[in-house]
């Protein structure tokens, strides 16, 4: 790829990707002042260094065109000073050990971990403003920005400056004025942490004086969360039911548990056509299209209210009838009877959530010792069940609830965590990845609901119209994101390009939620809750 002209406000203007590599510009040697400070040098988790071909994807409509020098100032400024932001990996210096009755040294580079050294950023290679074609862009923009997010899951990134970009396209679309893909590698932190990073960095569009109102956290219920010991005056069987409730979470947990084992050793989903198969491989670099619709969060939430659940129960109930929607139809199965169980590999992160405000003063200081960052993940197997039911609800109330319900009710995600801990601390990366791969492997798809701001948002000035973040990396055919914002919520899908008919599913899941809102609206209005 040949170098754009340089443009007046001093970023770089690159050529559309293509095949080449998007990096162009030349490259730096980290700020060797700054990585001698060994305070500031932190090793790499774990689990960073097990999600190292992980990147996370966030387009970003803005409801304005782009303004580049506020948008670069605002950068600078905010993201730009958090250390993750502003740090480069660097390999350990391996251990040297030397057997003198052997006469044998041993390198131990193989495991040696990495750590986050400090460099200096130069936002021009890290704002991108790539070159499409004027005719792509003028026939259809809605396809130009999504072929262009496309592409970067094809590309690598520069590993000798921070791993973070911003891609600048500055024209209308039919759902903003502009777009802006934040690209992001997975060692920087676990979804939710980056997202609620990118989210400090916003302001309240009402009031820009102030960092926007996020929705106040669920109430943790179940089993795990709530089970208070009842008095001694309550009787013999509230003790009884006390004491059964920790039974039945010893019993689900260790279910759970020896499924995940199962899972990775030979436990595998069905073949269907949301999985690839042997010959299309797992390990092979596969091209991700990322579509994106909006969903109203009034609807959702009244499904919720009319069947009693929560909003992520109405979640996983469309989710499981747009995939039973699309698999009938695209596959010819004419038994709607059957009941196919497929598995998704859900990350849960375990780190206490950091407040926007402890963030933002974070960013202000450059300083992270008080917010605990990187990636500390448990794994939650969440079964899906493909079939038709002549009654929408059946899909939230029959299968959603109940499969939330009963996994609330199970200590997994602090098992998974904890074996693969162990694994990488006792066995290294090789194994663990290995490990991690089989688990992706023999599940068939990928799921994420995330919380987002109550209220628009502005981003270094400009108004947010909408943000839609997903992942690339994983191996499975398909990933589903739920991302709420304001009064809507995305639903975004990371599909292998040539594997699915991206539109029609997009649709099963907005024509889904439609027809589970019609039959809870009819309960509603014919007073039967």
């Amino acid at each position: 790829m040949d170098a754009g002209a340089t443009t007046a406000t001093g970023l770089r203007s690159v050529a559309a990707p293509r095949n080449q590599p998007l990096s162009i510009r030349a490259t730096r040697a980290p700020d060797t002042e700054r990585a001698d400070d060994a305070s500031m040098v932190e090793p790499v988790s774990p689990t960073g260094r097990l999600m190292d071909s992980f990147y996370i994807v966030v387009t970003i409509g803005l409801g304005t065109p782009v303004n580049v020098p506020a948008c670069r100032a605002g950068v600078e400024a905010q993201l730009a000073r958090h250390p993750r932001f502003c740090s480069i990996q660097v390999p350990a210096t391996p251990p040297i050990t030397i057997d003198i009755f052997q006469m044998q040294v041993t390198d131990g580079s193989e495991d040696s971990n990495p750590h986050w050294v400090p460099a200096t950023v130069n936002l021009d290679d890290h704002i991108v403003i790539p070159g499409l074609d004027p005719a792509a862009v003028a026939a259809d923009p809605d396809r130009a920005v999504e072929d262009y997010v496309a592409s970067l899951s094809t590309l690598p990134m520069d590993r000798s400056r921070p791993l973070w970009e911003f891609h600048v396209l500055d024209f209308p679309t039919s759902e903003a004025a502009a777009t802006v893909a934040l690209r992001v590698h997975h060692s920087l932190g676990d979804g939710m942490a980056l997202l609620t990073l990118l989210i400090a960095c916003t302001r309240s569009a009402a009031d820009p004086a102030r960092l926007p109102a996020m929705p106040p956290p669920p109430a943790r219920e179940g089993p795990i969360y709530a089970r208070p010991r009842p008095p001694a005056s309550a009787g013999f069987l509230a003790v009884a039911a006390w004491l059964w409730s920790y039974a039945v979470l010893a019993w689900h947990t260790v279910a759970d548990v020896v499924a995940f084992v199962a899972t990775v050793l030979f436990l595998s989903d069905p073949h269907t056509l949301f999985k690839r198969t042997a010959s299309e491989g797992n390990n092979k670099v596969h091209r991700k299209r990322f579509v994106h619709t909006t969903l109203s969060l009034d609807d959702v939430k009244l499904v919720k209210n009319a069947m009693k659940c929560t909003v992520n129960d109405v979640l996983v109930g469309v989710t499981s009838a747009a995939l039973s929607q699309y698999y009938f139809r695209e596959s010819g199965d004419t038994d709607t009877r059957k009941l196919i169980c497929l598995r998704s590999v859900l990350l849960v992160n375990l780190r206490p959530p950091a407040s926007l405000q402890k963030l933002a003063e974070t960013i202000e200081s450059g300083k992270s010792k008080e917010v605990k960052w990187g990636n500390k993940l448990g794994f939650i197997i969440l079964p899906f069940h493909i079939a038709m039911h002549d009654d929408p609800l059946e899909y939230v109330v029959r299968t959603a609830k109940k499969t939330v319900d009963r996994k609330k009710s199970s200590l997994e995600v602090l098992f998974t965590h904890a074996i693969g801990e162990m694994v990488l601390k006792f066995c290294g990366v090789k194994v663990a990845s290995t490990i991690f791969g089989r688990m992706i492997a023999h599940t068939t798809i990928s799921f994420s609901n995330m919380v987002g701001p109550g209220e628009q948002v502005e981003f270094c000035g400009h108004p947010v119209a909408f943000l839609a973040p997903s992942v690339y990396g994983p191996p499975e055919a398909l990933t589903v994101h739920y991302q709420s914002y304001s009064n809507t919520i995305k639903v975004i899908l990371a599909v292998d390009e040539a594997h699915f008919a991206c539109r029609k599913l997009l649709d099963d899941f907005a024509g889904s939620l439609r027809r589970i809102w019609d039959a809870a609206k009819h309960i509603s209005n014919n007073g039967l809750i």
